[in-house]
């Protein structure tokens, strides 16, 4: 995993030292984010420098051997990705300023009393006069964080903080993290469907496989109201919006390739479903569960072995969470490789380019962050009862169009993106009712 550092160093202000420093920096092999002299003194310069480094690097070597340069000296440091979390990310702030006792009785008592029995009197009001059109709870219990496993709900919520924050700044949804002290499918769905008057739509996230598809089948069964687990539907989304525009500048069709799914969880699964609805025919999938592979074959798959798929496939996608699993050596000349595991991927971009590959990106780039904030604001402002396979289609042809020369997605903070996707969904949407 990599580390973005912030450090502090005191040095003589005299040409050559700060050099001197990053010299020493560039010794150990890390990279210099940013530098930037904060403040001056009478003969010194304190300076601001930006590093990332391997999360097995001892940063005391570093800090020690700056330490030894004349009159310069680490003062400070700090990680700036813990500097950000401090305090959390998100808050609830009212919509409505309670400037006088006027405004107070009217958003609350007495004036309120009105509104809670025009609701009781026509239910569909409230999304006239309530923010629950506008909000969406967002639900783990923990058991599949990022590529850290089951680590609990408390250590999920900074995770859940962030979807919050996304909704926020791009679609202007109110996100509610959720956190579920339990593991029993039928109880997170019951609890689920207990709270949901609260919500316009319930988002899914970072629930394991298989208990993942239960819940989220069973809550669109039980739920008036869109249910999208977004480890399966918003990665899918992305990963075939960029593989429209890699086999687009390829000059080949998606769907009369070899398609090569490796990792059968929530998000593989949701690949390759998406993909069979796009109408991809030839779809493999490896993964160490039997019954994974079972219900792959189920959904029109082919169950599959890892070297099988490099092997046969022209497209690959690996979602495992297994740092390194793709050796370079399995890279066939014109491959398409999509290693989306977080924060390690299966196999470096880099390395997978320099075997052969035609395309290759990991999930930095291929994230789903560009899918689910514009998909949940189309669904919401349409007001769909679900969201389809059609919309998510649509989400990811939009994206495709939208991408960059040497990109394959548009920028996850492209707003005029995500306003895209919004605007596909909700026609998509109104047309399908």
């Amino acid at each position: 995993m990599k580390i973005v550092e912030i450090l502090l160093v005191e040095a003589p202000h005299q040409p050559g030292n700060m050099a001197k420093v990053l010299a020493i920096v560039g010794s150990f092999g890390i990279t210099v984010e940013g530098l930037n002299a904060v403040r001056r003194l009478y003969r010194d310069t304190i300076w601001e420098i930006t590093i990332e480094y391997d999360d097995t690097f001892d940063m005391q070597l570093l800090v020690d051997e700056i330490n030894k340069l004349p009159e310069t000296q680490i003062v400070g440091k700090s990680d700036r990705v813990f500097n950000r979390h401090k305090g959390g990310k998100i808050k609830t702030q009212s919509s409505i300023e309670l400037s006088s006792l006027d405004v107070l009785r009217d958003v609350y008592t007495p004036g309120v009393a009105r509104v809670c029995q025009a609701i009781q009197a026509e239910p569909d009001k409230i999304k006239d006069y309530t923010n629950r059109q506008n909000t969406v709870a967002i639900v783990t219990d923990g058991s599949a964080i990022l590529g850290l496993g089951n680590i609990g709900p408390e250590a999920g919520l900074p995770v859940m903080e962030g979807k919050a924050a996304i909704f926020s700044e791009l679609v202007n949804i109110s996100g509610v993290p959720i956190l579920l002290k339990e593991n029993d499918p039928l109880r997170i769905i019951e609890t689920i469907e207990a709270i949901s008057p609260s919500f316009g739509a319930i988002l899914l996230e970072d629930i394991k496989a298989p208990e993942c598809f239960q819940i989220e089948e069973e809550l669109m069964q039980r739920l008036n109201k869109p249910v999208f687990h977004d480890d399966q539907h918003g990665t899918a989304i992305v990963v075939l919006a960029a593989l429209l525009t890699a086999t687009r500048r390829l000059g080949i069709d998606i769907k009369d390739k070899v398609f090569g799914q490796i990792g059968l969880g929530a998000a593989g699964m949701g690949i390759c479903n998406l993909l069979l609805d796009y109408g991809v025919k030839d779809v493999m999938g490896a993964d160490i569960s039997e019954d994974a592979k079972k219900k792959l074959r189920g959904q029109g798959g082919t169950p599959s072995s890892l070297e099988e798929i490099m092997a046969k496939a022209d497209i690959v996608v690996a979602t495992t969470g297994v740092k390194g699993l793709i050796k370079p050596e399995m890279v066939r000349k014109g491959q398409i490789i999509m290693a989306l595991t977080n924060p390690d991927p299966e196999i470096e971009p880099e390395l997978a380019l320099e075997n052969g590959a035609a395309f290759a990106t990991d999930g930095k780039t291929v994230n789903n962050m560009l899918a689910f904030p514009g998909l949940f604001r189309g669904a919401l402002n349409a007001g769909a009862r679900t969201i389809t396979h059609q919309m998510k289609i649509a989400a990811a042809e939009t994206l495709s169009s939208l991408a960059k020369e040497h990109a394959l997605v548009p920028s996850a903070l492209n707003k005029e993106a995500h306003q895209a996707v919004v605007d596909s969904v909700y026609a998509k949407a109104i047309q399908n009712k």
